[in-house]
């Protein structure tokens, strides 16, 4: 799908980032007959194929994670895809709609036209006049390392995002930062590979991968959570603990401990040599455990209500002892001394948007937004968690964000038309040629 160098053209809707949701923006925008170009500056879903460890599979079953117009055909349709899978079902749903996708094109900066509609693009390739932008490259962008990363060239730091398979790193042990879904798997691989790891857990929610033979995404999707429009007071710093690896399975923390992980509290700093850790190992456990707890009380309650014939599960509510590290916790660490010689951070990305020159973000910088419509007029957001709503991070919910994004951005050019339209009626002898389809075309 790469294009030839151009110098400089024109398009209605520009949007930017080639991955699930320039494609899932392609595709409303196209169905709704809104002129528009992707420019994706590798290959398209490209995040998937080589900013993703080896090992990893998609955290959904590919029933869910997946957009309606097309399942996986040769995933079944409760497994969990691997991520060279995810990345080729994105080209070739990108095929199917015929999405204009140029490849190996960067865009360098979005400026507001002046005096004029719409916004002058610079990219790799040229310049691009558009009346509308849409960002769509995602959450994952620029990959965060806390400050209190030591400077110590006898440890090989790096983040999640770099990391491939446990042949990476030094022989050794391993600190592990950040226990959301990238950090515990990463944990549990390197224990696997014969590593001794230590693995620094933070506040999460540990939701059972699947309960009375049916996955969390489809209990989130009945219990109504998927369409939760704001987080809940306090679990801005919440990670969540969930993994389809292995066929899928509920992470548990105190499971691997008592096959040798040492759990840790918070990551708080480093001096000489030494790592200390906040004290909040087990009230951290313990939020995960009330977490897991409350979902499975949620579930019997809405299977008896609704008289489904679900299998009980007893044994879902058992709680393993606390291990050693629980109950005796380190609160500090010689790296040295314990054979670190490696920490891997899975401490999440922030976003990047140095390209996009106008007046839509907030003093730090993020985007300010309503449901992905910009308070910059004519700028556009899509593929953020909680866009909308706690399903926006999710394969599908990416597809419907993008469908409100452009019903919004059909609307407006509906306005538009009907304002030419009436120019050309209030100018003497226009009113006969003033009768073409789209002038006739109304605002809905």
């Amino acid at each position: 799908m790469t294009e030839p160098v151009f110098d400089k053209e024109y398009t209605d809707t520009l949007v930017v980032g080639g991955g699930q949701a320039g494609v899932a923006m392609s595709e409303h925008l196209g169905n709704l007959g809104v002129p528009h170009l992707v420019l994706e500056r590798d290959r398209i879903a490209e995040a998937w194929r080589t900013r993703r460890w080896d090992s990893l599979v998609a955290n959904g079953p590919a029933w869910h994670d997946r957009f309606p117009g097309m399942e996986f055909d040769d995933v079944d349709a409760d497994a969990f895809a691997p991520k060279e899978r995810v990345a080729a079902y994105f080209e070739a749903y990108a095929r199917k709609i015929g999405a204009p996708i140029r490849t190996g094109v960067e865009v360098r900066k979005v400026e507001r036209n002046q005096g004029r509609p719409g916004f002058t693009v610079e990219t790799s390739t040229g310049v691009i006049e558009a009346h509308r932008v849409v960002a769509a490259t995602g959450p994952f962008q620029r990959p965060v390392i806390p400050p209190i990363a030591p400077e110590d060239e006898r440890l090989v730091q790096i983040h999640s995002s770099e990391y491939r398979n446990p042949r990476q790193l030094p022989e050794g042990a391993v600190l592990v930062v950040g226990a959301g879904s990238s950090g515990v798997q990463i944990a549990e691989e390197l224990q696997r590979a014969g590593k001794s790891v230590y693995l620094s857990v933070g506040p999460h929610d540990r939701p059972p991968r699947a309960y009375r033979g049916r996955d969390f995404c489809w209990w989130l999707g009945v219990l109504g959570e998927w369409d939760a429009e704001v987080m809940k007071p306090g679990t801005e710093h919440v990670t969540i603990a969930v993994s389809g690896a292995d066929g899928g399975k509920t992470i548990d923390f105190r499971e691997l401990a008592h096959r040798g992980m040492t759990l840790v509290g918070r990551t708080q700093a480093f001096a000489d040599g030494v790592v200390t850790f906040e004290g909040d190992l087990a009230d951290n456990l313990a939020r995960g455990d009330a977490n897991y707890l409350a979902m499975l009380d949620a579930a019997d309650d809405y299977a008896a209500r609704n008289g489904l014939d679900l299998p009980e599960e007893p044994e879902a509510r058992r709680i393993p002892s606390d291990p050693a590290c629980v109950t005796e916790p380190l609160r500090e660490l010689d790296l040295q001394a314990a054979g670190v010689t490696a920490i891997v951070w899975a401490t999440g990305f922030s976003v990047d948007y140095g390209w996009l020159d106008v007046d839509a973000f907030d003093d730090d910088g993020k985007p300010q937004h309503q449901r992905g419509v910009s308070s910059e007029p004519g700028v556009y957001f899509v593929g953020l968690p909680w866009l909308s709503r706690r399903g926006s991070s999710f394969i599908w919910g990416v597809w419907h964000d993008a469908k409100h994004i452009a019903d919004h951005i059909a609307t407006q050019r509906k306005y538009l038309a009907y304002h030419e339209a009436t120019k050309c009626q209030d100018t003497p002898g226009a009113a006969e040629s003033s009768t073409d389809d789209t002038s006739a075309e109304r605002v809905n």
